[in-house]
């Protein structure tokens, strides 16, 4: 089904502060909306009489084989939508043969999503604490439990208020335990406000390398937006960076990540992989997003609904379905290869660089 139709469902199923939290995004919601009118904004330009015998939508990130550039991005407590929650969504990565993002706000233990789905591709998200003995924890962790990299997400500077959610801020279920962020002493706390709040807002480029220092793992930056950030932060030497405003949920009014991956990809210049998340709600929007240079295409929610309605088959379902549509658009456009995509399948009209 259309991912419109699968939000519905879904909803349909959830209580409402689930509904509020996984849908919804801050102030306005302006952000949330513009993440998908820019991709929807894009227009292709395929090419024909090309041999489409053959498609293959396989890739690598950071040298890790792929059957897909869809790859799931970091999504906090997927016990809202799921009971057995990142587990589930691990098996769901795996039977389609693509990455997992562990978000650090997991419902699930980053050693329990690994046993879940053993040998499959996953990296581990995290956010610099104010406690550094702590990251680095969560790092080893990560590490030893065979995890590939650490994606260091670097929007934490403040904890913004979401008008969907009762006083603007997420009170999950007394159950729900945050095994990846709440503090060893205080292993049941399930308090997410204040726990992340624990954020450090006094993070720079200089602490990335902590991350790699602490974990042996490359390093993936999280949540760039700009060109000059970029290239900043490949210089303190992260592998990768992903083009995302945290799907409209941390500052409304900022670009949407359409807009933003170009120059971010000039800026690296291929000197480290370039990801984007947010937005993407079908595999032509995977095909622009690679058009426009990303090496992979993360996505979030659609994951979740599908997770709501049918558990791991329907999280898998989606991924499954974004990929059998990025085929799809890649033999219409002339691309039998992941290779083949380039800028020039893309038009923005008359007097804009494609």
């Amino acid at each position: 089904m259309d991912l419109a139709t699968l939000e519905a469902r879904a909803c349909e199923r959830l209580d409402q502060l689930a509904v509020d939290y996984i849908s919804g995004g801050v102030g306005d919601e302006v952000t949330l909306a513009a993440n998908v009118e820019a991709w929807a904004r894009l227009r292709v330009r395929p090419r024909v009489l090309r041999d489409m015998s053959t498609v293959d939508t396989s890739t690598t990130v950071l040298g890790r084989r792929l059957a897909t550039p869809v790859a799931i991005a970091p999504t906090a407590m997927h016990r809202f939508a799921c009971e057995e929650g990142e587990a589930a969504t691990a098996r769901a990565a795996a039977a389609v043969g693509t990455l997992m993002v562990v978000s650090m706000a997991s419902n699930t233990a980053l050693e329990d999503v690994a046993r879940a789905a053993p040998g499959a591709p996953r990296w581990q998200q995290m956010y610099m604490l104010r406690d550094r003995g702590r990251t680095r924890a969560l790092c080893e962790r990560a590490r030893d439990a065979g995890y590939d990299a650490i994606v260091a997400s670097v929007d934490g500077a403040a904890v913004t208020e979401r008008r969907r959610l009762p006083g603007g801020g997420l009170r999950p279920p007394a159950f729900f335990r945050f095994p990846n962020l709440a503090p060893a002493d205080a292993p049941d706390d399930a308090d997410l406000m204040g726990l992340v709040s624990d954020f450090d807002p006094s993070v720079t480029f200089d602490d990335l390398q902590r991350f790699r220092e602490w974990s042996g793992l490359p390093v993936v930056v999280k949540a760039v937006l700009r060109g000059d950030d970029a290239a900043a932060c490949v210089d303190a030497g992260a592998a990768a960076v992903t083009v995302s405003n945290h799907g409209g949920r941390i500052l409304d009014g900022c670009i949407a990540t359409a807009d933003a991956l170009p120059e971010v990809v000039d800026a690296v210049a291929g000197r480290a992989e370039v990801y984007v998340d947010g937005g993407v709600r079908n595999g032509v929007d995977v095909l622009k997003g690679l058009a426009l240079g990303a090496r992979a295409v993360m996505v979030g929610r659609p994951v979740v609904w599908g997770l709501a309605v049918g558990g791991e088959a329907g999280a898998a379902a989606v991924l499954a379905q974004l990929t059998a549509e990025l085929g799809r658009a890649m033999a219409l456009c002339g691309a039998a290869t992941l290779d083949a995509i380039d800028a020039d399948l893309l038009w923005r009209g008359p007097g804009r660089d494609a």
